[in-house]
């Protein structure tokens, strides 16, 4: 029965909540199918936000480590010369350096050329483990934030004698886990003590793999030639710039163009340019999974499509119509990938805080990536159920009455 003043022919009015009610019901009918849809959405979805998760836990972890070590850090080496020769620094490039008013530390390092160091004197010279020795200044850690893992730094004393402190990968490529009364490596065919190890240092990974040993010491024992490789310098944070534009002249006034000045935020941007490339290579296979589950949902409703003509019909002969039709089955579609996308989201944010847990970095998951994850279902969803839709609002009622 109408209501007064109506047409008898105006078809009833579908709301929100009768469209969301119709469209899961067909859902509720397939559930294994349902589920299966579904899954390859979730798949690709989680994919996605794992990768963009772990990928922002991962800076955010760095970035806290660069806040308490300090980006302040600024390195001087000596780079070649205009024939393409390696050059070297001076010796006073160091107390030039020093006296650069805003500078608050320097410390270097002097790489040894064709210096080894092996566990004993019965390892083959050839078995190296691409360990390098370095002469290092006492207040080295202090300049470059490192910490030790055991024992203890040089001091006045031991940096004259025959100690060496390693760092945290050439202390496991040597089989040495702590420092005990005794233990020695082979440098040079003469015996070192070990008297200390190092933990990672961040912001000179290169001292990882190094063999650390007093600037004296390696003078005397070593045949050093005291040319510092790689100056270290601290500079207070409002003057880094202008401490970096005159490092170069300050350490070889003759010949600035033969000096590398850089930082370790240089580096750890040319990381992250990289891990960003990375990043959308994963992110590229989570799309084509997407796809893949996409392909699912057209699947399922296409097929749903055919085995529901009957009901299509009798719908559409008590008078529901072709926009009401369409309607229901792209409803059916949204759901069916918002199932997936809301189930993705969920799973990524639950590897990216399992896989931050493991690590120890704050879990982080951009909203941009939950949010983008959700709106590419709907929009897969929607792409993937237009047709079906339109197929399904397009059979006649008699049509579909009759089908088999």
């Amino acid at each position: 029965m109408t209501e007064p003043g109506a047409s008898p022919l105006q078809p009833a009015r579908l709301f929100l909540s009768d469209v969301l009610r119709v469209g899961g019901a067909g859902l509720r009918t397939r559930p294994l199918r349902v589920f299966l849809s579904a899954l390859g959405i979730a798949i690709g979805i989680a994919a996605m936000t794992a990768v963009v998760g772990i990928s922002s836990s991962s800076r955010a972890e760095l970035d806290r480590q660069l806040a308490a070590l300090g980006t302040n850090l600024l390195t001087v080496a000596p780079g070649n010369d205009l024939f393409g020769e390696a050059s070297s620094l001076p010796d006073e490039a160091i107390p030039m350096i020093t006296r650069i008013g805003p500078v608050t530390d320097v410390a270097a390092t002097g790489k040894l050329t064709g210096v080894r160091v092996y566990r004993s004197d019965q390892i083959p010279e050839g078995q190296t483990g691409a360990l390098t020795v370095a002469a290092a200044h006492l207040d080295l850690p202090r300049t470059v934030g490192a910490t030790l893992a055991d024992g203890v730094w040089l001091n006045a004393a031991t940096a004259r004698y025959p100690a060496v402190v390693l760092g945290a990968t050439a202390a496991r490529r040597l089989g040495i886990t702590a420092v005990n009364d005794g233990v020695q490596v082979y440098v040079d065919r003469r015996w070192f003590t070990v008297v200390g190890i190092l933990d990672p240092v961040p912001l000179a990974p290169e001292l990882d793999s190094a063999v650390l040993v007093g600037w004296d010491a390696a003078a005397g024992y070593l045949g050093f030639d005291g040319h510092p490789t790689t100056v270290y310098t601290r500079s207070k944070d409002d003057h880094v710039e202008a401490v970096r534009a005159v490092l170069a002249a300050t350490a070889n006034p003759q010949a600035p163009n033969e000096v590398r000045v850089s930082r370790p935020s240089d580096a750890l941007a040319a990381r992250q340019a990289t891990d960003k490339a990375f990043t959308g290579l994963l992110l590229g296979l989570g799309a084509v999974a997407l796809l893949v589950g996409g392909v699912g949902v057209a699947n399922t409703m296409v097929i749903s499509v055919l085995e529901r003509r009957a009901e299509i019909g009798l719908r559409r002969a008590l008078g529901a119509t072709r926009g009401q039709i369409l309607l229901q089955f792209l409803s059916e579609s949204l759901l069916l990938s918002a199932l997936g996308g809301v189930g993705g989201v969920v799973t990524g944010i639950a590897v990216t805080t399992l896989y931050a847990a493991s690590r120890d970095w704050p879990a982080i998951v951009p909203a941009w990536a939950t949010a983008g994850g959700v709106a590419a279902t709907l929009v897969i969803g929607a792409i993937a159920g237009l047709y079906p839709a339109v197929r399904a609002a397009r059979l006649a009622p008699t049509e579909a009455l009759s089908a088999p």
